[in-house]
């Protein structure tokens, strides 16, 4: 199958590559694919795709909030472009979106089917990037997930453990919970509702939930490090986006098509033996 992969060097788009490694993949990623480039439907148009999975987007949660429009250019309008383009060339669309589409003011899982209400500009540009793939309907999936880190880009376990590298301790807000989700997994996982052609919206996290002070305090007994973990409350995080205080994932749906992600402390563990394997691979190559 020819897919196109936006995003296809980012956190998610990477692990796609390895997964998806025995397909015919077409890698669009900056500079030469932007999702503000008003050319970008013609572009797909032409390769001729027959799936499409779109993971690209600003995903700056605080930069969103200081330039809504460029949020909503990148999220929305872009993601309208590479919609089209499936469109066009009736392809399998998968759109990755975000648990920051909820409010946060249930205490239970969230479901497919519960309403949406976004605190923050972030939350509000992947919710109109949604609803574009709906518009265009047919033969698409939107995968919501949640506080997702891996071995590539930026993410908070990489952060923290650069912090405890440095600093005696780290203050971490433990008044926010959702479900951590490794991008190897969660890139499985895409690759079993591809397989099976599953269309809606489907949610995908890593089992559970914890706090992010709880998640820090995992990623220090992974790792084995010594760092003062301070919970602080979101009011003292010096944070300009608003944040839903709970939005775990309810994967039930997920688990129908036979499929699940680990639990979200067995994955962290998993993440670190990967991350590790990779240090030591190039080590060499930097000389150390």
């Amino acid at each position: 199958m020819r897919i196109l992969i936006t995003g296809a060097h980012g956190q998610i788009g990477s692990e796609l590559q390895k997964v998806l490694a025995g397909e015919a993949l077409i890698l669009a990623d900056r500079p030469d694919f932007e999702l503000t480039d008003p050319s970008l439907t013609r572009r797909i148009v032409d390769q001729r795709p027959q799936a499409i999975i779109h993971a690209a987007g600003n995903t700056d949660v605080d930069g969103c909030e200081r330039n809504p429009n460029a949020a909503l250019s990148v999220n929305a309008e872009g993601t309208r472009r590479v919609a089209q383009a499936a469109a066009a060339v009736g392809a399998y669309l998968v759109y990755l979106s975000t648990d920051y589409v909820f409010d946060g003011t249930q205490t239970t899982p969230y479901t497919e089917n519960d309403p949406t209400n976004p605190l923050n500009v972030y939350g509000r540009s992947k919710l109109q990037g949604e609803h574009e793939v709906m518009t265009v309907g047919g033969n698409t999936l939107i995968v919501r997930t949640s506080w997702l880190y891996g071995i590539h880009g930026k993410n908070f376990v990489k952060t923290i453990l650069r912090s405890a590298a440095t600093q005696a301790e780290v203050r971490v807000v433990e008044d926010q919970w959702g479900s951590p989700t490794y991008a190897r997994e969660l890139a499985e996982v895409i690759a079993g509702l591809i397989q099976q052609g599953i269309r809606g919206i489907v949610h995908a996290g890593g089992e559970g939930g914890c706090s992010w002070h709880e998640f820090a305090g995992a990623v220090f007994e992974e790792a084995q490090i010594r760092c003062e973990n301070v919970p602080i409350a979101t009011a003292d995080s010096s944070r300009l986006a608003s944040r839903p205080r709970y939005s775990v994932l309810s994967t039930a749906r997920l688990h129908e098509y036979g499929l699940r992600l680990s639990p979200w402390r067995s994955a962290l563990k998993r993440f670190m033996e990967d991350y590790a394997a990779v240090d030591q691979r190039a080590e060499p190559a930097q000389g150390r």
